[in-house]
């Protein structure tokens, strides 16, 4: 049976306008301009990969009740060290197209109607909306049920029906995975059948992560059972090379065009420097920025460096109006010209992050060995790098090796 892996992620996004890259043989993009009454100020935009690059699907479903608080710290600091396993890998020479969704489950803030359950953002390769999704959220007691909140992963979410994708669900949280009207048993054969992987990730002991089911719902669903110590402080170690990386940063945010209507630009670029600054408030910036420049980070439909790459004639179909202000007053060749200058520059300094990100996880790997052995319990970010490179090795990618 082929495997695929699904990572449950919730982010919320408040747009007004939708942008939609829709790509087959040739790339077009489509600027739809919506009735404000007629949409929804959640409904996020969604679009289906298409390609020949090999994608990556992966939801966070997380348990948001009163003990996750330590949970969702993991989650919020964690997620671009997460990120970076998935840089790492290549599939026929081709770093793959990610795409995130989180979901929450056992608030009882959320409609019990619904069964504590919301999708906070459906799968997107958008991953500074998925970082602003993870800090909004909050806990609060609830029932929480496991099999419902899979079943409903595996119903709302657009997965990729590409032949070379990997698709996974990861499942966190402290209860008995059997509550709930929907059988965990009944949801993990329906994943597996429709090939995705579950991982269940249980926060506590593994004694209690068996006694609860959470081990058979991983085996059910061909995936790993893991427990973690969700209240474990993570630990983040300052490097000198991180004030050359920071100051990188702040020059790779000057090579971005945002594109659309002129308040989804203003979101793009206003959520791009909020995602760092929260990433900044939790000591993560560094694995941020290094992130932001690896393949993995890509805002292809967003960005025009980005989409460009996928399709040079792309800008062609960009209403003027939708431009960045700086492109606007030009002819399309001096356009093209200044999109492919910038990113000229971008490239440069990823290059000079790539250098200066080597020499800081050599340093890294000294300080982590003298440390070896007093860390304890694995975290939410231990359980699911450790896992994604397992799963990733047997769906056929190749990894980079970072010893």
């Amino acid at each position: 049976m082929k495997k695929v892996l699904l990572f449950a992620a919730t982010v919320a996004l408040f747009m007004p306008t939708a942008i939609q890259l829709a790509t087959g043989q040739d790339v077009i993009i489509t600027i739809e301009q919506r009735d404000e009454k007629s949409k929804p100020k959640s409904d996020p935009a969604t679009t289906l990969f298409t390609g020949k690059r090999p994608a990556v699907d992966v939801a966070i479903l997380l348990d948001t009740s009163n003990s996750m608080d330590g949970l969702i710290g993991q989650a919020k600091s964690q997620l671009w060290n997460i990120v970076q396993q998935f840089a790492d890998a290549k599939k026929n020479g081709m770093t793959p197209v990610l795409r995130v969704s989180v979901f929450e489950y056992g608030n009882t803030n959320l409609p019990a109607t619904e069964g504590y359950i919301r999708q906070v953002v459906p799968l997107t390769d958008d991953l500074d909306s998925v970082s602003q999704a993870l800090f909004q959220l909050t806990t609060n007691g609830g029932d929480e049920y496991c099999g419902m909140v899979i079943d409903e992963a595996l119903k709302r979410l657009a997965w990729s029906k590409e032949p070379n994708t990997y698709k996974a669900i990861f499942i966190a949280g402290n209860e008995p995975f059997t509550q709930g009207s929907v059988f965990y048993e009944s949801a993990c054969k329906k994943a597996i059948e429709s090939g995705v992987v579950v991982n269940t990730i249980h926060c506590g002991s593994h004694s209690e992560g068996l006694a609860g089911s959470w081990q058979h719902g991983a085996q059910l669903a061909e995936g790993k059972f893991l427990n973690i110590n969700q209240d474990r402080q993570v630990v983040h170690i300052e490097c000198p090379q991180d004030k050359i990386i920071l100051e990188l940063n702040t020059e790779l945010n000057k090579t971005y065009l945002w594109f659309g209507a002129k308040q989804v630009r203003e979101s793009y670029r206003g959520n791009q420097l909020a995602q760092d600054k929260n990433a900044d408030s939790i000591g993560n910036s560094v694995s941020r920025v290094q992130s932001k420049a690896s393949a993995a980070y890509c805002n292809n439909g967003r960005d025009l460096c980005d989409t460009l790459l996928e399709d040079e004639k792309a800008i062609e179909n960009v209403k003027t109006e939708d431009l960045p202000e700086e492109l606007q007053k030009m002819t399309l060749d001096e356009r093209k010209a200044y999109v492919k200058k910038m990113a000229a520059k971008r490239g440069e300094i990823k290059q000079q992050l790539a250098k200066v990100s080597l020499e800081r996880e050599a340093y890294l790997a000294v300080e982590k060995k003298q440390m070896a052995g007093a860390s304890g319990q694995d975290t939410l970010g231990d359980a699911v790098s450790n896992t994604v490179n397992e799963q990733l090795l047997k769906s056929g990618f190749e990894l980079r090796d970072r010893r």
